[in-house]
């Protein structure tokens, strides 16, 4: 078990107990969220050590590792993620200019992204820690995916662009992946972040029920705020915040089956498509959002 007696992010000591939310996907177990007073970033409390944490995954309904379709829930995500392949790919051509070039994909799960990618021209790879993940990108689409040890084997400034599609906040220590995604960027080179947002519409709605604070295997909490914190401590520069419109259909959703509520889904489409219309005045209220970095100095 990990316990933090200063935050993670500022190394501030003034860290209390934000709330307790249930791990509703798995364990049924309560863990800690807490928040820093001093810079406002939140994160998981006594999680769970590194060759532990593997149990809170094991679920063929963990869909980014198994692709399965099984619950009404999954295929909704399916149907988003069908959605979102394409404009993610946009959003790599427009941000790096360039029709193809070198990717390197980090959490690639089941590989539909780089797979995607690949059809459209791009030399692809890809790190992936769950080993039914990385074989189902070598059978279904012929990828060849390492696992997350083999980072640094990767050339200095090799890639135009590397992405984390909700992948960061499951890393025990983020500090090393950006330091080594870093290493990995050419000179112009772009990293692309998605990740939940603590602060949105929807986060502030459903409190310690929202779906996207997914504990224990979420470890940290970030907001648009926290997360400028955390790129100039890493050596880069915030360059661009967008965000992915459909994922607050599936979190709402899923929130409101965690709270119990009848009719769960249909109540849940409906207050996306609030939280959706007010994150167009405000993206940084979004349910998920996109950070575009580029490197702001030699490490």
């Amino acid at each position: 078990m990990i316990h933090h007696v200063v935050c993670p992010l500022c190394t501030s000591d003034r860290i209390s107990l934000h709330f307790k939310v249930t791990d509703h996907f798995i364990s049924t177990e309560d863990f800690e969220v807490f928040r820093c007073s001093e810079c406002g970033f939140e994160f998981t409390q006594d999680i769970p050590e590194e060759d532990e944490i593997g149990k809170y995954y094991e679920s063929e309904d963990y869909i980014s590792h198994s692709n399965t379709s099984k619950g009404f829930s999954n295929k909704l995500y399916r149907i988003a993620r069908t959605i979102m392949l394409r404009r993610k790919m946009g959003i790599i051509r427009k941000i790096t200019g360039l029709k193809n070039g070198n990717l390197l994909d980090i959490g690639s799960g089941t590989g539909h992204f780089i797979d995607t990618m690949k059809k459209a021209g791009w030399q692809v790879k890809g790190i992936e820690i769950n080993e039914k993940a990385r074989s189902h990108s070598s059978s279904q689409f012929g990828l060849e995916i390492t696992v997350p040890q083999n980072i640094s084997s990767f050339q200095a400034g090799s890639f135009d662009c590397i992405t984390l599609w909700h992948v960061l906040e499951h890393f025990h220590d983020p500090f090393i992946y950006a330091s080594e995604i870093h290493r990995l960027l050419k000179p112009d080179g772009v990293c692309v972040i998605a990740l939940p947002n603590s602060r949105s519409f929807d986060a502030d709605h459903y409190g310690r029920y929202w779906a996207a604070f997914d504990v224990p295997r979420h470890l940290w909490h970030f907001n648009p705020s926290t997360f400028r914190l955390f790129s100039m401590k890493t050596g880069f520069r915030l360059d661009t915040v967008m965000n992915l419109p459909l994922d607050v259909f599936y979190i709402s959703a899923l929130s409101e089956k965690y709270k119990g509520s009848g009719l769960s889904f249909i109540k849940g489409l409906a207050m996306a498509k609030l939280f959706a219309f007010l994150s167009i005045f405000n993206k940084e209220r979004s349910s998920s959002v996109i950070y575009i970095l580029k490197k702001l100095q030699a490490l």
